[in-house]
């Protein structure tokens, strides 16, 4: 093999790449693999690193190498990831002659790594490239197939600084968007990755049963997204789209949206469906952990639970759904008693009102002297949250008695008897119930 390199590096320019390029296949159809690979090691060295050779002759004769490599003439996987490996070891001295040819080997070392299903491996490769916002993508893709959600994020925030450069490669938009999705899922911001996946499952050029995972990850990021306003719009869209009636997860989505509280059973359940990031532990702050200390358990009886908060994403996310969900029947409650009905300590149930209260997401007060929690009447921003669900509201137009318990008892009055009578009017039209019979 030296002696056909020595007697081609001796013809005169012009000749020299043609010849060269001739070898290659003569070299790759040799069936020891480890002579092809020593042979072919030979030729590439020859051309990039040989002064006689020349800059334009050592690119000729690399790019066709590259091209025949992308066209499959090695069959065998992992011989030709041994080729390609070894070629762009041997070109790494002079990358910024062969910067082209060598991006193009890595693009393949890339999928070779992909196929065997080397996401990080992929990644590094793809990282080493002059990158333009596709490869930024791809690379976030492979690093989140691996749950490397940190470097992921990285390489999305150079992505997100180009996404102004090409919108017209909708394929290329499409992946970005997925990718942001899979990153605010991982970064635990569930309410924004509730509301991008939910967005692309509408998108027709992606693949309906793609669609329908996205659709099942929105409704799963939905429910473990904390508990308040923002969160039951989401759970209003997603209540209404038809397509979340096939879902395993429709259970616990419909429990959610219509402030039912949810059972251990029920949660348990839906905790099989959920991926290792989603069942992450969270700690406890010193302070909260003082503060859910038993020291109400004097008054309001023996606690049923040692729980001083959440321990998961989902512990958390059913306690506080709970919690709202009994605000909702309740006018007011015990600290023992929510904590029987959340399974918690009662200081660690007055914690997480505390935390809702602050936050907007429960309106209500705490008396701290009786013990209790009061949740209040006005719910005029929970209201706000059916009309943005686009579900509608009734307009009342209520007597000011000035009492906020009487106003409350009126309302409950006026509610129950509307629904009896829609109920006799249902049951009319049936034929069930004659109307002369029930007046008697």
């Amino acid at each position: 093999m030296e002696a056909q390199l020595a007697q081609i590096s001796a013809l005169s320019q012009k000749d020299k790449g043609p010849a060269f390029i001739a070898l290659i296949p003569e070299i790759l159809s040799r069936p020891d693999p480890s002579r092809l690979v020593a042979d072919l090691h030979k030729l590439v060295d020859t051309v990039v690193n040989q002064d006689s050779v020349g800059l334009v002759v050592g690119r000729q004769v690399l790019s066709e190498l590259v091209k025949i490599l992308g066209e499959g003439s090695i069959k065998d996987a992992e011989l030709r990831k041994r080729v390609v490996e070894d070629t762009l070891t041997t070109v790494q001295p002079r990358i910024v002659s062969y910067e082209e040819q060598v991006n193009t080997l890595r693009f393949q070392l890339a999928d070779l790594l992909e196929e065997e299903e080397e996401w990080s491996e992929s990644a590094r490769v793809l990282m080493g490239i002059s990158l333009e916002r596709r490869v930024y993508v791809r690379i976030v893709r492979l690093l989140l197939e691996d749950e490397d959600s940190v470097q992921a994020e990285t390489y999305y925030n150079r992505a997100a600084l180009l996404l102004h450069s090409d919108l017209n490669d909708r394929e290329t938009l499409l992946q970005f968007k997925l990718c942001q999705a899979r990153i605010h899922d991982y970064s635990r911001k569930f309410l924004e990755a509730a509301t991008r996946y939910h967005e692309l499952s509408y998108v027709g050029e992606i693949d309906e049963e793609e669609r329908r995972h996205m659709l099942l990850a929105a409704v799963t990021c939905a429910v473990l997204a904390p508990a308040g306003p923002n969160r039951s719009r989401v759970l209003a869209s997603l209540y209404r789209d038809e397509r979340t009636l096939d879902l395993p997860t429709y259970n616990i989505l419909s429990k959610m949206f219509l402030d039912h509280i949810l059972r251990p059973a029920e949660v348990k359940e839906f905790e099989k469906t959920l991926k290792p990031h989603q069942l992450a532990k969270i700690a406890i702050s010193s302070n909260d952990r003082l503060a859910s200390a038993g020291q109400y358990n004097g008054t309001d009886g023996p606690a049923a639970s040692t729980r001083t908060g959440p321990a998961t994403v989902l512990a958390r996310a059913v306690m506080e759904h709970n919690l709202l969900a009994s605000s909702q029947i309740y006018n007011n409650i015990t600290f023992g008693g929510l904590g029987a009905l959340l399974d918690l300590t009662p200081g660690a149930a007055e914690t997480m009102a505390r935390k809702m209260i602050e936050q907007g997401r429960l309106r209500g007060s705490i008396d701290q002297v009786d013990k209790l929690i009061w949740f209040e009447g006005d719910r005029e921003e929970y209201d706000a949250q059916g009309k943005a669900g686009g579900l509608g509201d009734i307009v009342e137009e209520a007597e000011d008695t000035g009492a906020p318990f009487t106003k409350r008892w009126d309302a409950q009055i006026r509610l129950t008897a509307a629904n009896v009578e829609s109920i006799i009017q249902h049951l009319t039209e049936k034929g069930l119930v004659h109307l002369t019979a029930a007046l008697a």
